[in-house]
């Protein structure tokens, strides 16, 4: 039994990681790191965990095997400083960290330990994912040239209570905006999907975006991304953090498509479909929603078992796609700016 500590009892912890590790065979959710001890009651009380703590070193020398770091972006990189003081391979959620620098030093002091370090890519274990990368392999849609990938959405609204200016900014969204916008927070999936569908790096990368909240944030909040990949494919990303983002009414789009030269491949989330289209006809698959953290972590134990990667997203993924995402947010304020 592997014996997993994790730190950060957030929103995101709670609803996925948690219970993933918990479900998962070989693993044990052992104990849990976190700054508000409120929090961490709750957690441990919920998920029945034998072990909290709030002392960073207590915690690391509580007996656990491997840690999961879902803390905020901006600590990321002292838990991993940790975990490589402590000889812990780790899981980090993304992004990252905060700079290509950061990220940069955290692989080299993980390396140095000679741990693995990971990269909580969840998309990339849901069905969809797997038989899409498993199509583009059999080459079912010929060479494919290009990708539209999208996820526009409010994240969670503006506000903490929808439409109501009275009840304050929603301070989860709020802090995804300060800490580089929707394509770092969010976009880092899909440009990973990208480089994982084609095995092909990235040659170049633009931005282009839109301020439609105004709250004066720095990083657009609707962001379009466009890369060129060395084998001539072209991925277009659009991510929104500002959709119907005021309004009583939630509404959103995710979907993938995959254009080759000899037919397509269609998935989205809300008219529920996932398609192959090419010369034989059109055949329909099992859909599925977008995330899968059960997948990521039996891939996790299995790595930690073999000491092979296998499909996990390694630290070296988590940085290229933070690097190209923050490189599109950039560029965009960059036009803006003038």
């Amino acid at each position: 039994m592997i014996r997993i500590g994790l730190i950060g009892c957030g929103a995101v912890a709670s609803f996925g990681h948690i219970p993933a590790i918990i479900d998962t065979d070989g693993l044990q959710l052992h104990a849990l790191l976190d700054t508000d001890p409120a929090q961490l009651i709750q957690a441990q009380s919920r998920f029945s965990v034998p072990h909290i703590f709030t002392d960073i070193d207590l915690f690391f020398q509580s007996g656990i095997d491997a840690v999961v770091i879902t803390s905020p972006a901006p600590v990321h990189f002292a838990h991993v400083q940790a975990a490589a003081k402590y000889k812990k391979p780790a899981l980090c959620e993304k992004p990252l960290a905060m700079d290509e620098a950061q990220a940069s030093e955290m692989i080299a002091m993980m390396d140095a330990a000679n741990l693995p370090l990971y990269v909580g890519f969840t998309y990339r274990f849901a069905p969809v994912a797997m038989d899409i990368r498993r199509l583009v392999r059999e080459g079912a849609i010929g060479e494919v040239k290009s990708l539209r990938l999208a996820y526009v959405w409010d994240c969670h609204g503006k506000y903490a209570h929808r439409a109501d200016p009275a009840s304050g900014i929603y301070d989860r969204r709020h802090g995804r905006m300060i800490e580089g916008g929707p394509m770092v927070d969010c976009g880092v999936h899909q440009i990973d999907l990208a480089r994982w569908w084609t095995g092909s790096e990235v040659t170049r990368v633009t931005g282009h975006g839109a301020w439609v909240d105004t709250g004066g944030y720095e990083a657009p909040d609707h962001v379009y991304l466009h890369m060129d990949h060395e084998n001539g494919a072209h991925t277009m990303v659009e991510i929104s953090y500002s959709y119907a983002h005021t309004s009583r009414d939630s509404r959103c789009e995710f979907y993938y498509e995959l254009i080759g030269t000899e037919g397509i491949i269609r998935y989205n989330r809300q008219s529920r479909y996932f398609e192959l289209v090419n010369k034989h006809g059109t055949q329909h698959f099992h859909w599925t929603e977008e995330k899968n953290f059960h997948g990521m972590y039996h891939a996790f134990k299995n790595a930690l078992t073999t000491g092979q990667a296998g499909d996990m997203p390694t630290a070296k993924d988590g940085l290229r796609a933070t690097v190209l995402a923050r490189q599109a947010t950039e560029d965009a304020a960059k036009w803006r700016k003038g």
